[in-house]
């Protein structure tokens, strides 16, 4: 097991790592944008307001990409399980 090998097997779990992250991110952003502009318009400042529709988002982001995500999360662990002859040499 070389250092390249090490590095490239860490560029891929960040970047797994990213992928399978990143819907509920642009999701829990997107609602927490349009809730910061409606509290600035409105001059509402409840801190629940902002905390319970960006937990619905994620929840909501979960349901629609938990395939797509788990479909990417066994991707990943097919080409780990793979290359663990890799990993004795």
């Amino acid at each position: 097991m070389t250092i390249q090998f090490i590095i490239h097997l860490m560029q891929q779990a960040f970047f797994t790592t990213l992928l399978i992250s990143a819907p509920i991110l642009v999701f829990s952003l997107v609602v927490g944008l349009f809730i910061s502009v409606f509290q600035a318009v409105t001059q509402i400042h409840d801190a629940t307001l902002t905390f319970v529709p960006k937990i619905l988002a994620a929840v909501v982001s979960i349901v629609l990409f938990g395939p797509w995500i788990l479909r990417v999360l066994i991707d990943f662990t097919t080409r780990l399980f793979i290359s663990l002859p890799g990993f004795v040499r």
